[in-house]
C-alpha cells in the first residue's frame, strides 16, 4: 500500500517496489495512515476476542481450540470481509440473543469479558448517533424508509431502526415510515408480538410507496439498504435533507444535504 501526497511521489514508490509481484494499493496518506492503525488495532481485537472465548470455554470444559479451529472455517462470515463496513446498529433475533447469553454465562462463571460485555453498549451507541443525527436537523416532519433490521426480511426483532422510531416518536416526531417487506397483519409468532408491544401503533404510521414519505418528509432517513433505495438520493428536494444508516451510494457526508452516519 502506498499513501502518496501526489501522483508523482506515489510514481517514486511504484518504481521501488512494484516489481515485487505483490498486490498494490494506491491511495492518501491520510487513508494509509489510518489503515496502518485499523490493522494492528483489529489484530490486537482478535487476540482479545479468542482469549475470552478460551476463558468461557475452559469454564465449561470446551476445548477452545477445536472451537475456534471450526469457527475459523467459515470464510463467508467469520474470517472474511462480511460485517466489516461501517454503518449503523445490529439486530434481529440473533446476534443480540446470544451475546447476551454467552454474557450471563460468563458472569455465573465469574469471569470478566471487557470486550465481549461492551459489544451491546457499543451498539447501543451507535443507535443514539443516529437518534442525534435525525434530532439536529430541527426537523419535525420525519420519514424513514426501510425498517425491518436488515432488507429483504419483515424481522422487526431488536430492529434498531424501530429503537429510532420509537425515541422519535417519544419526542413528539411527526413520522411516516414505510418498507416492502413488512405487512403488520401478516407477522406472526414473537415477530408480531415484538412489535405490538414495543410500538402497538405502527401501522398508523406506515406508508404504501416512497412518494408518500417523500411528500410528507423534512428529513428522511435510509434506515436498510433495500435496492428500492438506491435512487432516493437523486429524488431529494432542496428543502429537504438526507440521514443515511447504510451508504445507500457513494456519497459522503459535508454539503449539508446529505449526512452518513460514519462516513
Amino acid at each position: 500500500m502506498i499513501g502518496e501526497v501526489n501522483q508523482a511521489s506515489g510514481e517514486v514508490l511504484v518504481a521501488l517496489y512494484g516489481h515485487l509481484g505483490a498486490p498494490l494499493t494506491r491511495t492518501t496518506l491520510e487513508t494509509a495512515e489510518m489503515v496502518k492503525y485499523v490493522d494492528n488495532s483489529w489484530h490486537a481485537l482478535k487476540i482479545g476476542f479468542a482469549n475470552e472465548i478460551g476463558n468461557v470455554c475452559k469454564s465449561l470444559c470446551i476445548d477452545s481450540h477445536d472451537v475456534m479451529k471450526i469457527f475459523c472455517q467459515d470464510n463467508k462470515l467469520n474470517i472474511s470481509p462480511a460485517y466489516l463496513m461501517p454503518g449503523f446498529a445490529f439486530g434481529g433475533s440473533c446476534l443480540p440473543k446470544d451475546l447476551r447469553a454467552l454474557s450471563y454465562k460468563a458472569k455465573d462463571r465469574d469471569l470478566e469479558l471487557p470486550i465481549l460485555t461492551s459489544i451491546l453498549r457499543s451498539n447501543e451507541i451507535q443507535i443514539a448517533k443516529g437518534v442525534q443525527l435525525i434530532t439536529e436537523k430541527g426537523n419535525k416532519k420525519v420519514g424513514i424508509l426501510g425498517f425491518s433490521f436488515k432488507a429483504g426480511t419483515d424481522d422487526l426483532r431488536e430492529s434498531p431502526v424501530i429503537e429510532v422510531i420509537e425515541r422519535l416518536i417519544g419526542k413528539g416526531y411527526d413520522l411516516r415510515i414505510y418498507d416492502k417487506n413488512v405487512n403488520i397483519a401478516s407477522l406472526v409468532g414473537a415477530n408480531r408480538d415484538f412489535i405490538l408491544n414495543r410500538i402497538p401503533h405502527i401501522s398508523r404510521l406506515m406508508e404504501q410507496n416512497i412518494e408518500i414519505i417523500l411528500k410528507h418528509a423534512q428529513t428522511v432517513v435510509i434506515g436498510n439498504n433495500d435496492p428500492e433505495f438506491e435512487d432516493v438520493p437523486k429524488r431529494i428536494r432542496d428543502d429537504q435533507v438526507l440521514v443515511d444508516f447504510v451508504r445507500i451510494g457513494d456519497l459522503r457526508s459535508g454539503d449539508g444535504k446529505y449526512e452518513g452516519i460514519c462516513w
